[in-house]
């Protein structure tokens, strides 16, 4: 409706002689103000240097002219803006197109493309801290729009399997026997050598001795010379990354590609040596990258050091080649991470541009914040850290003493707790733009009412409830059996599609969480003004069918959020 809206915005110009005003066609914030709204008229009086109100005036009687039976009526509001109510037969009509279309919402932009999306990105030997469980929730997400949207979507994952920190951790495990033990399962031996890691941080940090021996380590995992630091590395790494599938099982995630940094290393040590002297060049006995000679704005990287290894920045050449290699065909790669890392990947990027151009228009960046709790921010470098993976257990606990008086047995209690406890976290996350810090208050999230993931699967839980009631009625839904009337929840339902093609093409999931948690507060107004399951009233069949498309939209719209959608809470 919204680009018919502007064809017949366009027609009204065209019939007055005016072109190429540039205007924007939005919902208002005010229900109370129509469905759509247009600022043509301001617009066009800039343009023309004329009285909006007047301009406004004469659209409208062009508009009065051509509209359709879908609009109601057009009025014009305030300085010049005009409005638009849409007629109680556009509602019945696209709450029957949400009955009637199991597609609904989902589009064909995307049609074709094949797309990969890199979130997420743990170390193994470290702890899955809260940066990899916002890039997991963003990266995911946005995979799943964008297939909402007809895209082939590849979800691709980069473990740093090499590098200092596992040198860290391999020296920490090494001074403790005890966190070796290979005992009670992935998860708590992964946690033991998160603690190895931690121990080899601070030692690192302090310790002169440890910092040559954790610096010979990590030459050692290179060269794999030292039998019993590779047997060390093969246990830590299997353990970690079996403990992160747990993770990944329990945030809905399955990747298609894993990518090692070992793997990536020489590769991209082959593509620097082989563009040195033309992209790279040797400062100091290492080899770098000065940015700045072709952006003011970036600045110098070593790509490899005066001891030859290669850092971060020649690994993630290696990946973005290997990726073109495995998807000869891709359109578009996409890589969700850290703010903290921006500068970094725009200068890899602008190494990437020259020696691939051809990859230049097909990698985009998508960056997160930071999550806080009241201690402030958490760094898996300290020892009294929150990480990922006891943000997502100490939540399950609190929604676990939440509902434990819930005639459930243990086994329906846990798994609605974890679905709700995941819920609380993602939802947390993604209710804003991508790049802002997120404040997380554990009580906050969990709450079955207010902005909350809990509130929106809870009313979802209801709306159930409620076409479980009308069956065993035999109340059907009826998207035709309704008087003049027109509920708040209709004027949010068909939106939908708008919403799912505007975070596909923005990358920005945010604008499904917010616009399902005012769908979720319309339908329990809805729900607590109207009873809906009722033999003798005439509309009680539309009531259903609104409650029924209401169902649909939020278990749609929470799919793309990664979010569960429990039919009982």
């Amino acid at each position: 409706m919204q680009e018919k809206i502007r064809n017949l915005i366009d027609e009204a110009l065209k019939n007055l002689g005016i072109e190429d005003v540039d205007f924007v066609v939005e919902h208002p914030e005010d229900l109370k103000n129509g469905d759509y709204s247009t600022n043509v008229a301001m617009a066009g009086a800039k343009q023309l240097k004329s009285n909006p109100r007047e301009l406004a005036q004469k659209v409208l009687e062009e508009l009065n002219k051509i509209l359709p039976k879908e609009i109601e009526k057009v009025e014009i509001a305030g300085a010049g803006f005009i409005n638009f109510y849409l007629a109680p037969k556009f509602f019945r009509g696209s709450v029957e197109e949400i009955l009637n279309n199991k597609s609904f919402a989902e589009n064909k932009s995307l049609k074709n493309k094949k797309i990969m999306v890199e979130y997420t990105d743990p170390n193994p030997f470290k702890p899955f801290h809260i940066g990899h469980l916002m890039t997991n929730a963003i990266g995911e997400s946005v995979a799943r729009i964008l297939e909402a949207s007809g895209a082939n979507v590849s979800r691709a994952n980069y473990q740093g399997d090499v590098g200092l920190h596992v040198a860290k951790a391999m020296w920490g495990l090494m001074k403790d026997i005890k966190l070796q033990e290979k005992v009670d399962g992935a998860m708590i031996q992964a946690h033991n050598i998160g603690l190895a890691y931690v121990d080899g941080s601070e030692a690192y940090e302090g310790n002169e001795i440890a910092k040559a021996e954790i610096d010979e380590i990590n030459k050692k995992i290179y060269s794999r010379e030292s039998e019993k630091i590779n047997e060390i590395y093969d246990w830590g790494f299997k353990v970690t990354m079996e403990a992160f599938e747990d993770l990944y099982k329990m945030l809905g995630t399955k990747f298609d590609y894993y990518f090692l940094e070992s793997d990536m290393a020489p590769i991209g040590q082959a593509i620097v040596k082989e563009n040195t002297g033309k992209v790279f060049e040797e400062s100091d006995g290492a080899i770098v990258f000065k940015a700045d000679k072709h952006d003011p704005k970036l600045h110098t990287r070593v790509f490899i050091t005066k001891a030859g290894l290669p850092t971060y920045e020649t690994k993630e050449l290696g990946l973005t080649q290997e990726k073109f290699k495995v998807l000869p065909d891709m359109n578009l790669c996409i890589v969700a991470t850290a703010n903290e890392q921006l500068d970094y990947m725009r200068v890899v990027t602008k190494a990437i541009s020259l020696i691939h151009p051809e990859f230049t228009d097909k990698m985009r960046h998508i960056t997160h914040g930071m999550m806080r709790l009241a201690s402030g921010k958490m760094s898996s470098r300290k020892g009294n850290v929150v990480t990922g993976e006891s943000l997502i257990r100490d939540t399950i606990a609190l929604v676990s003493e939440k509902i434990k008086d819930r005639e459930w047995d243990d086994e329906k209690k846990n798994k609605i707790s974890e679905q709700v406890g995941v819920a609380a976290i993602k939802y947390s996350i993604l209710k804003q733009s991508t790049g802002g810090d997120i404040a997380y208050d554990f009580e906050t999230s969990i709450s079955f009412e207010g902005d909350s993931g809990p509130y929106m699967q809870y009313s979802y839980a209801r709306a159930k409830s409620v076409l479980e009631k009308a069956a065993s009625e035999n109340i059907l839904p009826d998207p035709h059996s309704n008087s003049t009337e027109i509920f708040e929840l209709e004027k949010l339902l068909y939106r939908f599609p708008e919403v799912v093609q505007r975070s596909a093409d923005e990358y920005e999931p945010h604008y499904i969480a917010n616009y399902l948690i005012e769908v979720a507060r319309s339908f329990n107004s809805f729900y607590g003004n109207n009873v809906i399951v009722e033999k003798e009233d005439k509309t009680s069949a539309y009531k259903v069918a609104l409650t029924f498309a209401f169902s649909f939209v939020m278990k749609k719209g929470l799919n793309l959020l990664g979010i569960e959608a429990p039919e009982k809470m």
